[in-house]
């Protein structure tokens, strides 16, 4: 490691531990066992962010001697403190942070000091990437918020202390940093704590720590400055940055004292004599013996077994990766939740929640996306937001949707029941994200409020006809062909010559035409967007209670997004969904134009028209594709209808 001599301070960083050279194992086990605190540092741009986590860094004597010649280079070279050392180089390592002198992506650092391990985010502070402060923040225990003293509070950091308080950050730091361009002067430090202090109360911050720094100078960031007598007074926290770092309470050992509560991440059977369930423990403790209910089954049993690599436990406890075992054979499978018996978590699937959308495609209304908290996947759709939160001013404002790094508070329908806990009872069980299910790409993350009143009071009747009765009544077996293609393919001529055939065969069908449901079901409908989404969620849930009547759906719509013909496949049980892909060229279909559709949309009279100004997703792997330029629409009949039957 590099020889670090602090300065402007009056004694060492930090004095090695004499055990390293009289027992180096112990030194090790002792380390081995260390708590570990993450936190993030965030606020205006410039406000010296990087600066603080490369000043950690060199101070607790992270930099190898290779790294420190680097730097002093780097500094010469790019830096922004003239020819001295520019500890923000550490940390903006991508080549437009240094040309520019900001911080674009989140970096993470780890360091350790005599009493705690640590992991920095350091954030972003520009508006333009929220999305990668809220990464940064979603698993921190502390946020260092920096104020530069000679500017005070500013908008973004406001926007900062709202986001680490939305996120469930309770440690804040208010770290106002520059003070040696002030002068060090008590006065602007007071002020700026004071109009933060206004500011913090009114969005929820019970509390925070102020200190005065300087992050290039070192003041006051492992140990007290002499600059600064005066905090040393009875007003003021009185400690370094670091004491303060390696002494507040970490989330882990608060989530310990919280009913247990273990997302089963996967099923540890290795051989016929061993069944085990394995996870990370997010809250609460657990020992053999303890009695305990796996949700959403609902199932309880009691442990027998702490299994790990080491050997078995006694006890395992908040932040412990363990396997499981139980006395008694239970359903309990990946995104299971285990729980203590008596004090289970809920589950529902409604609820409100706040977003914060972190993709460039803005929220479609809906849609489905897929939901994942913990081990748990599912398929979800957004309600338009109730509102959105402008971060810099706290106004909620009226929206329809969300784009790339709007907050909104709206409300979520999964397609099956979820556990869960408020987010801010538990981040593991409250905390989500939501997927594109044709990229998979991340597009948002999430935070539970509570589940809907109407989820809890609407429960499934109990029926003692089925959908198998009602099929074996009717001597078939339910389908959905899901016919889709572009305004012109030939989907209803061919869907209705499939129906007749159907019929002369004594199968028990129904039509559902795009045209004809709009005259009804779907009049009040557009043909926005979310206005076909929704079309297609209708048109899905009456072909499923079709099919429970034990009836062959034959279905044409355009349907022209692939994640809502998906939507309506999970509504269906395996195999009763048949995607009828009526491959058309754009060219003949519009040439065709029985109805003249193409040509208003041609000249701009109808707007949104599949093809022209809307897209069209073809199926990627449909059950039937029917080319109808090779196939009349008798041959493409005949085609369905023996798949169908043959599948029957």
């Amino acid at each position: 490691m590099a020889d670090v001599t602090p300065t402007d301070r009056n004694e060492p960083v930090y004095v090695v531990d004499e055990l390293i050279a009289k027992d180096i194992d112990a030194y090790l086990e002792r380390h081995e066992y260390k708590t570990m605190l993450r936190f993030i540092t965030c606020g205006s741009v410039d406000d010296g962010k990087s600066t603080l986590i490369g000043r950690l860094l060199y101070d607790s004597k992270m930099i190898f001697e290779d790294q420190l010649d680097a730097l002093q280079a780097d500094s010469r070279k790019v830096g922004t403190q003239g020819q001295e050392i520019d500890f923000a180089l550490l940390v903006d390592g991508l080549a437009a942070e240094r040309e520019q002198g900001i911080t674009i992506d989140v970096a993470y650092r780890f360091f350790n000091t005599e009493k705690r391990k640590f992991i920095v985010a350091d954030c972003p502070g520009h508006e333009q990437y929220t999305r990668n402060m809220v990464t940064g923040a979603s698993t921190a225990d502390l946020a260092v918020i920096l104020i530069d003293a000679r500017k005070g509070v500013l908008v973004q950091t406001r926007r900062h202390s709202y986001l680490c308080h939305l996120i469930g950050i309770r440690n804040i730091v208010l770290a106002v940093n520059k003070m040696d361009l002030v002068d060090y002067s008590q006065e602007v430090f007071d002020k700026i704590v004071a109009d933060y202090t206004a500011f913090a109360s009114s969005i929820g911050i019970e509390s925070f720590t102020a200190m005065p720094i300087s992050g290039f100078k070192g003041d006051n960031i492992t140990t007290l400055s002499n600059n600064t007598p005066w905090y040393k007074g009875p007003r003021y926290a009185g400690i370094p940055l670091i004491e303060h770092l390696e002494t507040v309470e970490v989330l882990s050992s608060v989530d310990a004292d919280k009913p247990l509560r273990m997302p089963v991440q996967w099923v540890n059977r290795p051989n016929l004599d061993f069944r085990g369930f394995s996870g990370l423990i997010a809250t609460g403790s657990v020992k053999p013996g303890d009695k305990i209910r796996v949700l959403p089954s609902g199932k309880t049993s009691t442990v027998s077994r702490i299994v790990t690599f080491d050997g078995d436990l006694d006890e395992a406890v908040a932040g412990q990766s363990v396997t499981v075992c139980f006395e008694d054979e239970i359903d309990c499978s990946r995104g299971s939740v285990i729980s203590v018996a008596d004090n289970p978590p809920q589950t529902a699937d409604q609820f409100e929640s706040t977003i914060v959308w972190m993709a460039d495609e803005v929220l479609v209304p809906g849609r489905a996306y897929w939901l994942k908290l913990g081990t748990q996947m599912v398929s979800a759709t957004v309600h338009a937001p109730k509102y959105t939160v402008n971060v810099n001013t706290m106004e909620h404002m009226a929206a329809k949707t969300l784009d790339l790094n709007a907050i909104g508070v709206a409300e979520i329908a999964t397609d099956k029941q979820i556990v869960f806990e408020p987010y801010a009872d538990n981040r593991s069980l409250g905390g989500f994200i939501l997927i594109d299910k044709m990229t998979n790409a991340t597009v948002a993350a999430g935070m539970l409020h509570f589940s809907l009143r109407r989820s809890q009071n609407v429960h499934w009747q109990a029926l003692d006809i089925g959908r198998k009765q009602h099929a074996d009544l009717k001597n078939q077996k339910a389908a959905v062909l899901w016919f889709t293609g572009l305004s012109g393919s030939g989907k209803s001529t061919i869907a209705n010559l499939v129906e007749k055939k159907l019929y002369r065969m004594n199968r028990h069908t129904f039509l559902l035409d795009g045209d004809n449901v709009r005259h009804g079901l779907n009049k009040d409908l557009g043909f926005t967007e979310a206005d076909r989404i929704e079309n297609i969620r209708r048109v899905g849930e009456v072909s499923k209670l079709m099919a429970d009547a034990g009836l062959i759906v034959v279905t044409a719509f355009i349907s022209p997004f692939q994640a809502d013909r998906e939507m309506v496949r999970s509504m269906l049980p395996e195999g009763e969904f048949l995607e009828v892909f009526i491959d058309t060229p754009l060219k003949v279909a519009e040439a065709r134009d029985v109805k003249g559709l193409y040509k208003k949309a041609r000249a701009g009279e109808l707007k949104n028209f599949t093809g022209i100004d809307s897209p069209y997703e073809a199926p990627r792997n449909p059950e039937i594709r029917i080319d109808t330029t090779k196939l009349s629409p008798e041959e493409a009949a005949n085609l369905i209808v023996e798949t169908l039957l043959g599948d029957a």
